[in-house]
């Protein structure tokens, strides 16, 4: 998981804000005749002095070294705390002026105190609100990769949920091939090496190209048309054009699994499925020829669309009537960039 990021905020805006504040206090000085280059100076340079540390003050009393939430109310101990300190802090700086400057005259204290106040509430303000912005934006930074990590974890299980099944299956295909000495018993062997290599090797990744896709997923119908023979058919008509796109590994896999799983397959009764390419999609289509008994939670499409609107932000889409169900899968083709 990322390390939450601190809160900060830029040197401009506490040096930049607090010289602003400097110069707008040295106005009023510059209308009065009695005033001096001098005056303007030390008054500006108490602002200025005050200014800052008022930032750092209320910066460093955030819990800034803690992941811990603060109360969302504006007023509360901490303005008051801070507003005692910065009362303190202006004495000792006026004080600290004359006796630097030898200063005999200056405005009354009580000047330099509601300033200093009026300072202080408009910079804890500001900063208050920063930091409920930040903390919004680090809740969502935390609720967006804990989805992310949810996602990656039920796509994980998707797939584990196919292998184990589908190994299964495979291996009591293969004893029936042996037991009637099959001569084709080799190729289903090697076929069922491939495919597990495959899965070996792209199941850590977010995605692959259509080319590979397509590598899985021959070995994978090899294995299918050993099991079922002509009760499954697979028409594939992609554009070459479209091989360097990319999908989510397994994604094909799980798709036709998800047609097996609830449509019937026989050789009375075949399950033919359609793949091809459409503008900038995928599209595998087949004939409904619902099991009975079999109900449909969605939970696979639904797993699949979840992990395309993480990595793309692209949706699938479904297109189903009373004889045909189709899934049009988005292409993806700045993965490399991803």
């Amino acid at each position: 998981m990322e390390k939450i990021k601190r809160f900060q905020v830029s040197l401009k805006v506490i040096w930049g804000s607090s010289i602003a504040l400097a110069i707008l206090a040295s106005i009023p000085k510059l209308f009065d005749v009695y005033s001096t280059p001098g005056d303007i100076v030390i008054n500006s340079s108490i602002t200025l002095l005050f200014s800052i540390f008022i930032w750092y003050y209320n910066i460093y009393s955030l819990p800034k070294f803690s992941t811990k939430r603060t109360s969302t109310s504006l007023f509360n101990w901490k303005l008051l705390l801070s507003v005692i300190m910065g009362i303190l802090v202006m004495i000792l700086i006026v004080i600290g002026h004359q006796e630097l400057f030898q200063i005999s005259k200056m405005d009354a204290p009580i000047m330099f105190e509601l300033r200093g106040l009026l300072i202080n509430l408009i910079v804890y303000m500001f900063l208050h609100l920063l930091f409920q912005n930040y903390q919004t934006q680090q809740i969502g930074a935390e609720l967006e990769l804990t989805k992310a990590l949810n996602l990656g974890a039920q796509y994980e299980l998707l797939k584990q949920q196919v292998n184990p099944h589908f190994l299964f299956n495979s291996l009591n295909t293969l004893k029936s091939m042996v037991d009637i000495q099959d001569p084709q018993s080799s190729d289903f062997i090697l076929k069922l090496s491939d495919f597990y290599r495959f899965t070996l090797e792209s199941r850590k990744l977010d995605l692959i190209s259509l080319r590979e896709e397509l590598q899985i997923l021959d070995s994978y119908v090899y294995l299918l048309k050993a099991r079922f023979e002509d009760g499954f058919v697979l028409n594939s008509n992609i554009d070459q054009k479209q091989y360097d796109a990319a999908i989510p590994p397994f994604t094909l896999q799980l798709l036709i699994e998800n047609c097996i799983k609830h449509n019937v397959v026989s050789l009375d009764k075949p399950l033919q499925i359609d793949l091809y390419t459409e503008n900038d999609f995928l599209v595998i289509e087949n004939k409904i020829q619902l099991k009975r008994g079999v109900l449909s939670t969605g939970v696979g499409l639904d797993n699949i669309n979840q992990r395309f609107m993480h990595l793309v932000h692209k949706e699938i889409e479904i297109d189903k009537n009373e004889t045909t169900f189709k899934v049009k899968i988005p292409l993806i083709y700045d993965y490399r960039n991803n």
